[in-house]
């Protein structure tokens, strides 16, 4: 029995084999995992369709594979149960489109009666239906070259143009000098069509070799590294990119998350800054709709999300991993809190599904955890904002008159400027530090 590379899901035909569960010799169950395979940011397993000895295996590690290749050889199992059954020798089978062109070509007879009156545009397959060029030797009326007046064809040999496509409206299908003029005008207007846009060849920068100036190490790209390297290419690319700065003040988060730290603890989570922050951001999407939508460029419209999904960007050995947080604004801080560390974990081990990388409408990048000021984030497409939070520093504030130490956090709202612009990005950071600096306490307790 052949286990062959399913379906992947919509958009991934193919991916990078990141570990072999199994060995030669090994019993497996039905269901039980063979293969792990990275596909796109995500490692899918690919389980057994049926239980069997392992034979033979047709990969290895960082190979890629395409839908349908071969991966595993399990025997003990009847071949029926690893896929459809093959084609019966009884089946007939498709010709090929070129082998149907022909056969239509040959089959169909010449024109032997008089049309009263030609139609003043006939249809492509009319006019185009033979296709051999006009043999030397065939003479006049045969079957490859329609009847005509010396006259018609030699203009016909001073213009390029081969008689045999013209459907003659004289009896027995003669050309006369309407149809040529008729064939040469449809001639012209598929010239003067717009044809569709072929897309420019990517420049490949120039090769260099480097060891010329000193010892190197070279390191392919990892398929993770590759994916977000061609990501963030397209996104800056395609994207006007704007970022608004700001600085929020985020003493009384601190002073909240301090407060009630153990009791979540107690409930086996951790409260963190990210999850206030996230939650602020769901509450100001729901005041600035702009921010939660996506740009249908094909459609030529905006598209407003009536849900608040928001990704979190997480830092990970292998590269940047995006999961998405569903429905930010219907859950309380301990759920979120929850989700957070629970996907935050996922993307690190290399775990979380496709499925779980999609569908987000907002993007939080938080660095506050490494270091670094403000920044200014990449749009992460469909999306078109993303936040940015810095390293919060203890800085002095002058408040009611007077110079006082707290605690202020680096924004960095990055947007798309062809559906957002300034003054809706200020109005934005504006609300969204208040959101956070005046955080309702009662969110935070539990209940």
């Amino acid at each position: 029995m052949d286990v062959k590379l399913p379906h992947l899901g919509e958009g991934a035909d193919s991916g990078v084999v990141v570990g072999i569960l199994v060995k030669v010799g090994d019993t497996v169950k039905k269901g039980q995992i063979l293969i792990e395979l990275e596909s796109d940011k995500a490692v899918a397993p690919i389980p057994a369709p049926a239980a069997g000895k392992v034979v033979k295996i047709h990969v290895r590690e960082g190979q890629r594979v395409g839908v349908g290749q071969l991966v595993v050889s399990l025997a003990g199992v009847a071949a029926a149960e690893a896929a459809a059954p093959a084609e019966s020798a009884s089946t007939p089978r498709k010709a090929s489109p070129a082998k149907i062109a022909k056969a239509e070509l040959v089959a169909e007879p010449e024109p032997v009666a008089m049309e009263a009156e030609p139609p003043a545009e006939e249809p492509a397959s009319e006019s185009t239906r033979e296709s051999e060029p006009e043999s030397e030797s065939s003479g006049k009326g045969s079957a490859l070259t329609p009847p005509a007046s010396p006259s018609i064809r030699k203009m016909a040999r001073e213009l390029g143009i081969d008689l045999a496509p013209i459907k003659g409206s004289e009896y027995g299908g003669r050309i006369m000098m309407k149809d040529l003029r008729d064939y040469i005008q449809r001639l012209q207007k598929l010239a003067l069509a717009p044809k569709p846009a072929v897309p420019a060849e990517k420049p490949v920068a120039p090769a260099i070799d480097f060891s010329q100036w000193g010892p190197v190490i070279r390191q392919p790209l990892t398929p993770l590294r590759d994916t977000i390297s061609r990501r963030m290419l397209e996104n800056w690319n395609t994207i006007p990119h704007v970022t608004q700065f700001d600085e929020a003040d985020v003493t009384t988060v601190q002073d909240l998350r301090k407060k009630y730290q153990k009791a979540y603890e107690s409930k086996g989570v951790r409260l963190t800054m990210t999850t206030f922050i996230l939650k602020a951001i769901a509450m100001t999407l729901q005041k600035h709709a702009i921010f939660n939508c996506s740009l249908d460029e094909a459609g030529r419209a905006i598209v407003f999300k009536q849900y608040y999904h928001l990704g979190l960007a997480v830092d990970t050995d292998a590269g940047l991993i995006v999961p998405v947080i569903r429905d930010v604004d219907k859950k309380d801080l301990a759920t979120l809190s929850r989700e957070i560390q629970v996907l935050a974990e996922k993307a690190r081990a290399r775990k979380v599904s496709a499925e779980e990388l999609k569908g987000g409408t907002f993007t939080l990048s938080n660095q506050g955890g490494i270091g670094g000021a403000h920044f200014t984030p990449i749009v992460n497409k469909p999306e078109v904002a993303i936040l940015g939070l810095g390293k919060a520093a203890l800085k002095p504030v002058v408040r009611n008159g007077k110079i006082e130490p707290r605690t202020l956090a680096p924004l960095g709202l990055s947007y798309d400027h062809r559906v957002i612009d300034g003054g809706a990005a200020a109005r934005f950071i504006t609300d969204l530090v208040q959101a956070i600096e005046q955080f309702d306490e009662a969110m935070v307790k539990l209940k």
